[in-house]
C-alpha cells in the first residue's frame, strides 16, 4: 500500500468514525437542509489539511464545522443584504426608468426603449449609451457582428416607428454618438 493509499485509508477511518457526530453537531446549529453541506465542507477542509488533523480528530472537526457554519451564515447574510439592495435598486430603476441621470431625454423615447425586446434594447444601449462600436458591442452581447447589427437595425427601426407614430412633440433631441453601419 502506497503513501497516498495509506492517507486515503486513514481519512476514510476518520470520516466513518466522526461524520455522524459532525452531522449531529451541525444539526443543532444550522438548518436541516444545510447539515450535509456543513459535513461535506468540514471533511473537505480535513482532507486538504489532513496533516494538521490531530490524533484525536473530533474536537478539531467540530471546531472546523463551527467555522464552516459561521462562514455560511456570513455568506447568507451578505446574500440577503445584496438581494434586498438589488430589489430596492430594481424598484427605484423601475420608478425612474433607470435613466434618471439623463433628464434631458424625451420620456417617449425612454418608454420606447423600455418596450424593445431585451436583445434589441441591449444592442441599442451598448451602442447609444455605452458608446461601443458594433464589433465591440457584439462581443459584449455574446453574438457575432452580423447578428448584432441586425438587432441594432431592428431596434433603431422600432424606435423610429414608435417615435413617428406618437404625435406628441419631443422635448429634447437625443444626440447620436454612433455611426451608422455602411
Amino acid at each position: 500500500m502506497g503513501a497516498d493509499e495509506g492517507r486515503r485509508q486513514r481519512f476514510r477511518v476518520v470520516y466513518e468514525d466522526h461524520a455522524a457526530r459532525v452531522a449531529r453537531y451541525a444539526a443543532r446549529r444550522t438548518d436541516p437542509d444545510d447539515v450535509l453541506d456543513v459535513v461535506s465542507e468540514t471533511f473537505l477542509v480535513a482532507w486538504r489539511r489532513f496533516d494538521d488533523v490531530p490524533p484525536d480528530p473530533l474536537p478539531w472537526l467540530l471546531a472546523t464545522a463551527r467555522r464552516v457554519i459561521a462562514n455560511r451564515r456570513r455568506s447568507s447574510t451578505r446574500r440577503r443584504a445584496l438581494g434586498q439592495k438589488l430589489a430596492i435598486d430594481a424598484a427605484s430603476a423601475a420608478e425612474t426608468g433607470s435613466f434618471a441621470d439623463l433628464p434631458e431625454v424625451d420620456r417617449r423615447l425612454l418608454e420606447a426603449i423600455r418596450a424593445l425586446p431585451p436583445r434589441q434594447r441591449e444592442a441599442f444601449m451598448l451602442v447609444a449609451w455605452d458608446d461601443l462600436d458594433p464589433t465591440r458591442a457584439a462581443r459584449s452581447a455574446g453574438c457575432n457582428v452580423a447578428t448584432f447589427r441586425m438587432r441594432l437595425h431592428r431596434a433603431r427601426r422600432r424606435l423610429r416607428n414608435q417615435m413617428t407614430l406618437d404625435p406628441r412633440p419631443a422635448t429634447a433631441d437625443v444626440p447620436s454618438t454612433t455611426k451608422e453601419p455602411r
